[in-house]
C-alpha cells in the first residue's frame, strides 16, 4: 500500500493494517505464504467468519474450507512471487449449507521496503445479485426470442392457410363465371375474382418477408402479372407495364394500394380499348418524393367519355375513393391524350425520415 506522504515503515505497516480492517470493501491482508495478517470487518461479516481467530491462519483454512480452491491458490502464489496480479478474476464460492456466491477478486503486492516482508492485499466484490439479475434479463430475452420465433411460425402458417383459402374462393368464383348466363353477373364475378387474387398476392408477399414490410415493386408486379394472365387475351397487342421505385410499406397500407391498382387496371382493361387493343399499353407507376408519394395508372386508349363529368360513379370508383381516403390521399382523373391517367397523390403533413417508407 502506497501513501502520499512519507511515513516510517513501522507506522506504514500499522496504518495499512488499520485501513484494511476498517475498509467497507471486504479486504484480506496476506503474507507471502498466504497467511492472513489482517482482515476487514466487512470481510468477516460478508462471509460469516470469526474475526477473533482469523490472523495467523492460511486463507484456505477459513470457514468450512470453501476458500481452498486450487486455481485461487495458484493465482495468489503467482501474485506473491511477483509474476502477476489478479485483475477481476471471477469465481464461485461454495459453502456447505449456503447458496453459491459469485465473486470478483483483485489482488496485488503492496509496495514495501526491501527490509520489510512482502504482503499482498486481496479485495473481494460480491456480484451474486447483479449476476442473477443479468441472468434473469438474459433468460427473459431468450424467452422473448423463443416467443417471437413461435409467432413467426404461426404467422407463416396463417399466411399459408389464408392464401389457400383465397385460392379456393377465386376458383369458385371462376367456376360461377362459366356457369351463369347473365353477362352482367359474369362481369361482377370476374371483378370479385380479381379482387380476391390481389389479396392472395399480398399474402404471398407477407409470407416471404420476415419484417412485415411489403416492397411495392415485386408486390405490384406480381399483382399485375396475375391480372394480365387472366384478362389479357393477346399480350402482343396489349402490354401491362409496372414502373415502381424501391418504396416499401406496411401490410395494411399495401392492401389498400393493391386494391386501388386492381380496380384501376381492371377498369382500364374493360373500358380503354372498346374496339380491341392495338399496340395498347397500360402503365402502373409508384414513386416517393420529398413531399409524399404518387400512384398512377395510365393507358393509351380512347380516353374519358364526353359525359364523364355527369356520369354516376360505379362500384370501382367508389372503392378507389374509399381506399384513397384511408391512405389520406386524393384521386384525380384526366385525359392523357391519348388515353386516361388516374393519379392517387399523398402529401405528408411533415417531413419523414425515410423517404422510401410509405
Amino acid at each position: 500500500m502506497e501513501f502520499l506522504t512519507p511515513i516510517p515503515p513501522h507506522e506504514a505497516s500499522s496504518l495499512g493494517m488499520a485501513l484494511v480492517m476498517s475498509s467497507a470493501t471486504p479486504l484480506v491482508l496476506l503474507s507471502d505464504s498466504l497467511v492472513v495478517q489482517a482482515a476487514s470487518g466487512s470481510f468477516c461479516r460478508a462471509f460469516s467468519i470469526n474475526c477473533t481467530n482469523i490472523v495467523g491462519r492460511e486463507l484456505f483454512e477459513l470457514g468450512d474450507g470453501e476458500w481452498n480452491i486450487p486455481q485461487l491458490r495458484s493465482l495468489l502464489k503467482a501474485t506473491a512471487a511477483g509474476r502477476a496480479a489478479i485483475e477481476a478474476y471471477e469465481m464461485v464460492l461454495r459453502r456447505p449449507g449456503a447458496k453459491p456466491r459469485t465473486l470478483i477478486l483483485n489482488a496485488h503486492v503492496l509496495a514495501h521496503p526491501d527490509s520489510e516482508p512482502l504482503r499482498l492485499v486481496l479485495a473481494i466484490t460480491d456480484i451474486t445479485e447483479s449476476r442473477a439479475a443479468e441472468n434473469r434479463v438474459r433468460h427473459a430475452e431468450l424467452e422473448k426470442e423463443a416467443l417471437l420465433r413461435e409467432k413467426e411460425v404461426l404467422l407463416q402458417e396463417l399466411h399459408h392457410r389464408v392464401a389457400n383459402s383465397l385460392q379456393i374462393i377465386a376458383s369458385v368464383l371462376m367456376q360461377r363465371v362459366r356457369s351463369v348466363q347473365s353477362e352482367e353477373t359474369r362481369e361482377h364475378l370476374r371483378d370479385a375474382h380479381h379482387r380476391v387474387m390481389s389479396i392472395a398476392t399480398l399474402q404471398r408477399q407477407l409470407a416471404a418477408t420476415a419484417t412485415g414490410d411489403v416492397y411495392l415493386r415485386p408486390y405490384l408486379s406480381g399483382l399485375c402479372a396475375s391480372i394480365g394472365a387472366s384478362m389479357i387475351a393477346d399480350p402482343a397487342e396489349l402490354t401491362l407495364e409496372v414502373v415502381v421505385d424501391d418504396s416499401f410499406t406496411s401490410a395494411d397500407r399495401s392492401v389498400s394500394i393493391g386494391l386501388i391498382v386492381t380496380e384501376l387496371v381492371i377498369n382500364a382493361l374493360k373500358h380503354a380499348f372498346p374496339g380491341g387493343p392495338k399496340n395498347g399499353k397500360i402503365t402502373v407507376g409508384f414513386a416517393t418524393n420529398p413531399q409524399g408519394w404518387l400512384l398512377f395508372v395510365g393507358d393509351n386508349g380512347v380516353g374519358l367519355p364526353g359525359n364523364f363529368a355527369q356520369a354516376k360513379p360505379g362500384l370501382g370508383t367508389g372503392i378507389v375513393n374509399a381506399l384513397a381516403t384511408q391512405l389520406s390521399s386524393t384521386v384525380t382523373i384526366a385525359n392523357a391524350n391519348p388515353g386516361t391517367l388516374v393519379s392517387v397523390t399523398h402529401v405528408d403533413a411533415e417531413p419523414v425520415a425515410d423517404l422510401k417508407r410509405v
